[in-house]
């Protein structure tokens, strides 16, 4: 093999890598295994994927390079062969309300071209088929399809009168000034129940007048409705005290614009119609229809604009998403749902000999479609480029050309490359996922009975088709079935929302918090160390926060300095004075146990429990045990959030609520990111959870997880609207005996 054929690296210590060198063959499917915190990430990611964006940008002229992102020099001897590349990650796709899955994947943009061209009565060019564009948007809403209302139902007691005080809202309580201003007028009788106001009376009390927007009667009295909507509604509160913001999200309620009906568009462009369907209707069918309606037009002005839009329809069912739909908001979509409309862009491009790179491209996806994701890595090989991912899944795993597999164990105890081979040969190695690739996990032999279950009646929001299930509290309950059948919308949605109060949701969306953040202050136990060192060494803890006292005078406890080169990139070096370690000399001088706060940030949690084992403080050891028991005893107590992915985030969230009693947890497929030995520890630690009285509830399509549930509620049959109905409730073995829903299918296939 020529060595063009490889790509070569000598010498990589990025993060916790020991001084690795190996050789990835081109052309090839490489999957990189490896427990969480491995070092897999820092080879893939922070080492190739960098450096080969690094270079590419290198070669634009300095005004472009200035406009594009920036990426720093691994850290490594050298690296040869590498080829342009291309990142396929998880993180949610950016945008806002106006974002959805047509303007994301430029479906949207053909449409309107199409529209403009062949659509009757002819309206204008393909903008005006655009809501966010002033000569299409629906006036009323700005083309968000959504107005933000007074709430009057909340607004009012039903069964109070004006004297009592009927208004749930400060200006209007009862003796206050409008109060009075109101019972004066004469305009109402102040001793009728607001449940027996005529509507005309109604109208008096909200708008001042007869009828919303008409002619106020008494120049005092303008109307609730009309005041609240004045404060509240038309004024910018960013500026304005919590409590104030707080009130007016009380008062406010976000409904479908009454003009548009959440059309989003004006009138003209709603009524350009292409056999009979106007560009809203079709940004609301899922995909395989539209693809049907597509066919059925014959105009030969639109040959082609229709055949690349039927193109991209094709891939994106064939990629496992048929439910979607056009109008789709973007930041309603999951991570798995994400990434794989990412990849639908480049499925069609005509580019080869590029480098691939994938996040855990299974995430979210069904045992049943993950052979599509398969598939269609196999075919970016067939066109001749490398592509290389970082898996968990053993079906992706099993297609792999090479696998390399890294570890050891996680963060300091990983870092080296353990095998590099085939599937077949990876089977007989004593590595963890070696071992855990053969293991085969049974059914669950002893099941917790439900003693008691909370009702969900005649839910029918998003697709679910009006359904009515009974959820069993102190048993640990898997909700599965395919991608977009329903289950995060019956469980996150409509659940968690109706039990609120009482249910601890955690999810793999951000955690927001500053770049400044780390494990050590989410979970709140930074203080209590930083009280540790002040006590023992007699001075204030502020000393011991790069934010504050202890911070480096030179780089303000960033770590790093940046230089500004005008039109060159910007110059990121880590700060001379403290070595990038954020503190100034006085707090790094200060020790507790031999360790500086530094050290004691650069531990992992493992080694943080046995250093603090002796210190007497439960706060510490109690968060340290919770970071062990989810799985993170490999982070380092100072790493910053930033750096974490969707699974760890999850994790993190989990430690944070692990030891409260009677809640019921509902958790969003949270083997995302673990490695097939972790995730038995994990689902040992849920086991513990409803041990101690609890509910667990989670959301998921690993198999090794249901077999270990003691109750399986199914959600299908397929997805979108072939979804939204319960297709199987009960026992893992009676799902195994009895049913034969897709997901029964998998589960007996894999016993």
């Amino acid at each position: 093999m020529s060595h063009q054929n490889e790509i070569i690296i000598k010498g990589l210590t990025q993060n916790n890598l020991k001084n690795v060198s190996l050789s990835i063959p081109k052309g090839k499917i490489v999957v990189f295994t490896g427990v969480s915190g491995s070092g897999k990430s820092s080879i893939v990611f922070d080492t190739i994927a960098a450096e080969s964006q690094r270079q590419m940008n290198e070669t634009y002229p300095s005004f472009v390079r200035g406009r594009l992102p920036k990426y720093e020099k691994p850290h490594v001897e050298r690296i040869e062969n590498l080829s342009p590349s291309v990142l396929i990650d998880q993180s949610r796709l950016g945008g806002n309300a106006r974002s959805t899955v047509g303007t994301i994947t430029d479906l949207y943009a053909s449409f309107r071209v199409l529209f403009s061209r062949i659509g009757q009565p002819f309206v204008g060019t393909a903008s005006c088929f655009s809501f966010n564009d002033p000569k299409g948007m629906c006036p009323h809403c700005s083309g968000m399809g959504k107005v933000m209302e007074v709430d009057v139902e909340s607004l009012f007691d039903p069964e109070a009168t004006w004297e009592d005080g009927m208004v749930n809202y400060g200006m209007f309580q009862q003796g206050s000034w409008y109060w009075k201003v109101y019972k004066q007028s004469g305009l109402f009788d102040t001793k009728k129940k607001w449940k027996d106001f005529t509507e005309k009376e109604r109208n008096l009390l909200l708008y001042g007048a007869y009828e919303k927007n008409g002619k106020i009667l008494d120049k005092h009295m303008e109307g609730i409705y009309n005041h609240i909507s004045r404060l509240l509604l038309k004024r910018d509160l960013s500026d304005k005290s919590d409590t104030i913001k707080n009130r007016a999200n009380e008062l406010i309620k976000q409904c479908e614009c009454p003009v548009c009906h959440g059309k989003r568009l004006n009138d003209a462009v709603l009524n350009c119609r292409i056999n009979g369907y106007n560009i809203a209707e079709m940004g609301d069918m899922e995909f395989v229809k539209l693809r049907e309606v597509l066919d059925g037009i014959n105009d030969a002005r639109a040959v082609t604009i229709i055949e690349n839009i039927e193109n991209t329809l094709t891939r994106m069912i064939d990629i496992g998403l048929p439910y979607l739909s056009m109008n789709r908001e973007a930041t309603s979509l999951s991570g798995g749902e994400a990434q794989r409309l990412k990849l639908v862009r480049h499925m069609g491009s005509a580019l080869t000999g590029m480098i691939y790179i994938f996040d855990e491209p299974s995430t979210g996806m069904h045992p049943r479609d993950v052979y599509r994701m398969t598939e269609l890595l196999k075919s970016l090989r067939d066109k001749g480029n490398t592509v290389l991912v970082v898996e968990h899944d053993k079906d992706v795993i099993s297609i792999a050309d090479e696998i390399i597999d890294v570890g050891p164990k996680a963060g300091r105890d990983g870092g080296q490359i353990l095998f590099q081979g085939s599937y077949e040969k990876l089977l007989s190695t004593d590595t963890l996922t070696g071992m855990a690739l053969q293991k085969k996990i049974p059914l669950k032999e002893k099941v917790r009975k439900p003693k008691a279950f909370l009702p969900i009646c005649n839910a029918s929001l998003h697709n679910l088709k009006n359904v009515s299930i009974d959820i069993p509290i102190n048993v640990l309950t898997v909700v599965t079935g395919v991608a977009g059948s329903g289950k995060s919308t019956l469980i996150r949605d409509v659940f968690a929302n109706k039990y609120a109060d009482c249910v601890v949701l955690v999810d793999q969306s951000p955690i927001t918090a500053t770049g400044r953040s780390t494990a050590a202050t989410y979970l709140g136990f930074f203080d209590e160390i930083r009280k540790l060192l002040a006590r023992e060494n007699g001075v204030d803890a502020a000393l011991f926060s790069f934010n504050s006292k202890g911070a480096c005078p030179s780089c303000k406890g960033k770590g790093v300095v940046v230089t500004e080169l005008v039109f060159m990139d910007p110059v990121v070096t880590v700060c001379e004075e403290c070595e990038g370690k954020r503190y100034n000399k006085e707090a790094l001088s200060y020790r507790y146990q031999g360790k500086n706060i530094v050290d004691i940030l650069n531990m992992s949690a493992e080694e943080a429990g046995e250093f603090f084992e002796g210190s007497g403080n439960a706060k510490i050891k109690k968060q340290i045990n919770a970071l062990k028991e989810v799985g993170l005893s490999y982070l380092s107590l100072g790493q910053p959030l930033s750096t974490l992915s969707g699974g760890e985030r999850q994790r993190l969230k989990l430690a944070k609520d692990l030891n409260k009693k009677g809640n019921i947890y509902v958790l969003d497929e949270p083997t995302t990111g673990l490695h097939a030995s972790d995730v038995g520890k994990v689902m040992k630690l849920f086991d513990g959870l409803v041990q101690k009285g609890n509910t667990v509830i989670i959301i998921e399509h690993n198999l090794d997880v249901m077999k270990q549930a003691d109750y399986i509620i199914d959600i299908g049959p397929d997805g979108g609207s072939d979804g939204g109905e319960v297709v199987f409730v009960g026992t893992p073995q009676e799902m195994v005996d009895t049913s034969d829903t897709i997901t029964a299918q998998y589960l007996r296939k894999d016993l």
